[in-house]
């Protein structure tokens, strides 16, 4: 049976509890939610409540709705873009760690030799900046938002703005879980460390070097970030 909501931000509550109602595969792809005055009486909201979260699950691409149909569940697997990825981290969860990071390790060594071949001397240097940013930080979250702007940089300096939405939607998916990774940056000089040879290989513009190191990157903080993951 379920449960009422009892928040105060009644919609924000709604859309929550139904996206990961259809996440989790109790209303499946392709199966209709049940009727508007049902599914609003279960949920112990108003069906203006309901209305209102639908659109919103209507514009992450999750369901559609139809006029004298019903509301049914997308094939988001099929259909979907990398906009759900952060949706799907959060109410997910873990079934979806492992491909999130595989694509993060694929994509990330790409995108660093792609900048090492094309990044500007004032794109060099702002890199070199933030590892020095990184390695001050004043705590694990701080260090985190840094790490995540040389992400950002690395992939501006690609000079293609498709790899920067690629970065992006990987990154949008990792904040949604942030708090889940601090410990990787508990110690700011360690994560800049890790980091550091990726960056030095990209600013001696040397591609195949810094795809190496990018891969080894990667593969390191995936196991430092996997093996202290909160349970």
């Amino acid at each position: 049976m379920t449960s009422p909501i009892t928040r105060d931000t009644v919609v924000d509550a709604l859309v929550d509890r139904l996206r990961g109602d259809v996440l989790s595969g109790r209303y499946p792809p392709g199966s209709f939610l049940p009727p508007e005055r049902e599914l609003a009486a279960a949920y112990a909201v108003t069906r203006t409540s309901l209305k209102h979260a639908l659109v919103r699950l209507g514009q992450a691409g999750l369901v559609e709705t139809k006029h004298g149909v019903g509301t049914r569940v997308r094939d988001y697997e099929r259909l979907g873009g990398p906009e759900l990825l952060p949706l799907l981290a959060k109410s997910a969860g873990p079934e979806w760690i492992a491909e999130i990071f595989q694509v993060r390790r694929e994509i990330g060594a790409l995108v660093a030799a792609k900048a090492a071949a094309h990044a500007g001397a004032e794109q060099r240097e702002g890199l070199t900046a933030l590892v020095g940013d990184l390695r001050a930080a004043a705590d694990a979250p701080a260090a985190q938002v840094i790490e995540c702007e040389i992400h950002r940089l690395i992939a501006a300096s690609t000079g293609n703005r498709v790899y920067g939405f690629l970065v992006n939607a990987l990154l949008n998916t990792y904040l949604e879980v942030r708090e889940v990774f601090w410990h990787a940056f508990a110690d700011p000089e360690v994560a800049a460390d890790r980091i550091h040879p990726v960056v030095q290989a990209l600013c001696d513009a040397d591609p195949d070097r810094t795809h190496q190191a990018a891969l080894a990157y990667f593969a390191e903080t995936e196991a430092v970030m996997i093996g202290g993951r909160e349970r």
